[in-house]
């Protein structure tokens, strides 16, 4: 008969100390004269959150110890599980000895030894050891395991210490080492080497990364990761510390190759910080040593750098920002003097409701854009903006169904040019703007339980510029879309505003469905007074009478989307395009994306673009997933850039296999292509392959 004995209170001291208290249950309780408990069949003992089940325990109070039948089993408080077949144990299992045993940490590493000595609750050393994180089947060798002498479990520090170790594959001896220390996969962060990866491209030739990661306490950290192959010496460092308000990342390299003469090297550093009275600091730092480097070792993609330091502070009715930012460009066709290289602005915003009704917004602001150079013209105008503004805007439901908006308002601004004689050092300009839009929302309910929304929008509005016209530093590339269509004025910054009379018409239709698929379908223009000033050919905006735009977009509720957008000109017909298609569901993802502009030499773009673009990943099976991605240039009739990557996992290995081409080429960067190969074992913290599918077992 089972029975549950609190008189453990008075026979298992060692296990009280640890809770208080301890419970043991089992078919047969007895007392084998007066120093001897002994408890048989399905005996089981909870304490401290522990759990041991047994065939026997016979406790000997003079010896004060336990003899345990197996099998064994121990669960503890952090999901540690130990199996045995005999032990011979403390009360509070901190010292003793475990026969044919076996350690289960994280559920994901499993040691098998013949014996386990414990000692003082925090070491366990195993003797004749295989670990593993792999399915073992039968008698059958795991895919890996790793064969020790001795094996010593650090559980406080959580660090596992190999002798005489050896690594096999499939039971196939491949290195010797002898001695070993590996973190156990319930610890987070551990200095030593992480998984090495192999790397080879057409530039630098076969080589190899062994990435070392160093703990430079709770919050700090550093990986150093050498990178060496017959053309390159390189060391790559990722600096990262957590503080109490914020966060703080450096990424960085320094090179010695054979592709350029002395030292090449690159630094990307950011940090996000809140400080007090919601005040946020962020910063973003980007620097290179030449315009080739980056894209050489395939650190980053991008043509100009940009490095900012930004001050934020968002209120629910205010908003204040400054924020510093310098540009260097890695194109061939730019030069840093001339962009301009250095951008500061401060501004400040503020909305209100006041008791007439409508928001009252108004803000004040200051901008700077300079240039190193001092010649005179674009390439070494220098400009200073101070301005404020003010807007009022209410919105009524009139009768019918109508939905009427109006907004009023003025910006006032004086600019201080220099190095350019085109313009006056000084000059003040004031816009006053007015507008209105009324909308008209039809909805009905259409067959299998549709939703359709047919909304025509109008909108009329006026501006007018008192004043000089300043150089326009900050609204060079806007396109029409469906955002803008009925804004007051479509140029993106401050330095340029859309003057005179002007009216938006447009048409939006939308349905609904009960399955949760929904689709879009706009359309409409713009017709002003006067063909405004400050548009590109290729912005659908430089006439008096705008492009036509076509919008749409279709999701479906199986992961279906597609979404483009198109410009069309009455007289030449398709000005830009640009559309996407992507499809995603439990075994798959694919996205491409398609873009055609008209050449314009205002925007720098002698030549007609053409372009697919296209990302995919593919889970061919529960264990190995194929991913495409590449892009095509259309009008040039040349790929761009192609990358493929295969990736093999299961419940203990990850393998990934990767090529890419780069294709273009310019005056800096030549034509590159990269192979890689890299993999990783469960069951280590430097290693995880958590979620893999099982090998699985045969009869």
């Amino acid at each position: 008969m089972r029975a549950l004995f609190l008189c453990l209170l008075l026979l298992l001291p060692g296990m009280l100390a640890a809770q208080g208290a301890a419970t043991l249950v089992a078919d047969t309780v007895e007392l084998n004269g007066e120093d001897q408990l002994v408890a048989s069949g399905n005996v089981e003992v909870l304490f401290d959150g522990s759990r041991l089940t047994a065939s026997q325990i016979i406790f000997d109070q003079p010896s004060d110890t336990l003899q345990i039948t197996g099998p064994i089993f121990i669960r503890s408080a952090d999901g540690t599980i130990l199996t045995a077949t005999a032990a011979t144990l403390d009360p509070r299992l901190e010292n003793g000895i475990l026969q044919g045993a076996r350690i289960v940490l994280d559920q994901q590493l499993q040691l098998a030894a013949n014996q386990i000595d414990r000692r003082d609750g925090r070491y366990s050393q195993l003797y004749k050891v295989a670990a593993t994180s792999c399915r073992v089947c039968g008698t059958g060798p795991a895919l890996w395991d790793i064969r020790a002498e001795r094996v010593v479990h650090d559980t406080q520090e959580r660090q596992l210490y190999f002798e005489n170790a050896t690594f096999r594959l499939r039971g196939v001896p491949v290195i010797w080492l002898p001695r070993m220390r590996l973190p156990d996969p319930t610890l987070e962060r551990a200095t030593g080497f992480l998984i090495p990866e192999q790397r080879n491209t057409n530039r630098l030739g076969t080589g190899i990364k062994v990435p070392y990661f160093v703990t430079l306490g709770d919050h700090r950290d550093v990986t150093l990761t050498p990178y060496l192959s017959a053309e390159t010496t390189t060391l790559e460092i990722i600096y990262r510390q957590a503080f109490t308000n914020g966060d703080l990342r450096i990424d960085g390299a320094i090179s010695n190759d054979t592709l350029q003469p002395g030292s090449r090297s690159y630094i990307f550093a950011e940090g996000n910080f809140e400080l007090s009275n919601d005040y946020q600091l962020s910063f973003d730092i980007e620097a290179v040593s030449d315009d080739a480097y980056l894209v050489d070792y395939d650190y980053a993609d991008k043509d100009r750098l940009d490095s900012a330091v930004t001050l934020l502070r968002v209120m629910d009715t205010s908003l204040y920002q400054a924020r510093f930012t310098y540009y260097q460009t890695l194109r061939d066709d730019e030069s840093n003097a001339s962009l301009p290289p250095i951008i500061a602005d401060l501004s400040y915003e503020q909305r209100l409701r006041p008791g007439f009704g409508g928001t009252l917004s108004y803000g004040a602001d200051i901008d700077a854009a300079h240039r190193y150079s001092d010649v005179d013209g674009d390439r070494g105008r220098d400009v200073t903006r101070a301005g404020a503004n003010g807007t009022w805007q209410d919105s009524w439901i009139l009768p019918a169904g109508f939905l009427a908006e109006a907004q009023f308002g003025a910006r006032a601004d004086l600019y201080v040019i220099g190095d350019d004689s085109a313009f006056e050092q000084e000059d003040l300009r004031f816009i006053p703007y007015g507008g209105a839009v009324l909308r008209w929302p039809l909805g009905m309910q259409g067959p299998w339980d549709a939703t359709h929304l047919l909304e025509p929008v109008i909108s009329v509005s006026w501006a007018e510029a008192f004043g000089g016209t300043p150089p326009n530093e900050d609204s060079t590339r806007t396109e029409l879309d469906a955002a803008n269509l009925f804004a007051l004025s479509r140029f993106a910054g401050e330095d340029a505003f859309e003057t005179g009379a002007q009216l938006a018409a447009g048409l939006v239709w939308t349905r609904s469905g009960a399955a949760g698929g929904s689709s879009t379908l706009g359309f409409g223009r713009v017709v002003r007074q006067e063909a405004p000033s400050g548009f590109t050919r290729s912005s659908g905006l430089d006439n008096a009478r705008s492009d036509w735009l076509l919008a749409g977009q279709l999701t479906l509720p199986d992961g279906f989307l597609f979404d483009a957008r198109s410009l069309w000109d009455d007289t030449d017909g398709l000005t830009v395009a640009d559309s996407r298609l992507a499809w995603s569901s439990d075994r798959f993802s694919l996205g491409a994306n398609y873009i055609w502009q008209r050449r314009d030499a205002a925007e720098n773009r002698p030549n007609t673009v053409s372009e697919w673009s296209f990302d995919s990943a593919f889970e061919l099976s529960d264990a190995w997933t194929l991913s495409l991605d590449g892009r095509y240039d259309v009008a040039a009739d040349r790929p761009v850039r192609g990358d493929i990557g295969l990736k093999w996992r299961n419940e203990c290995v990850t393998i990934d296999v990767s090529a890419s081409r780069r294709y273009a080429s310019s005056d800096t960067v030549a034509p590159t292509t990269t192979f890689g190969l890299s993999g990783s074992i469960s069951g280590f913290s430097t290693g995880r392959a958590a979620g893999g599918i099982g090998t699985g077992c045969r009869n």
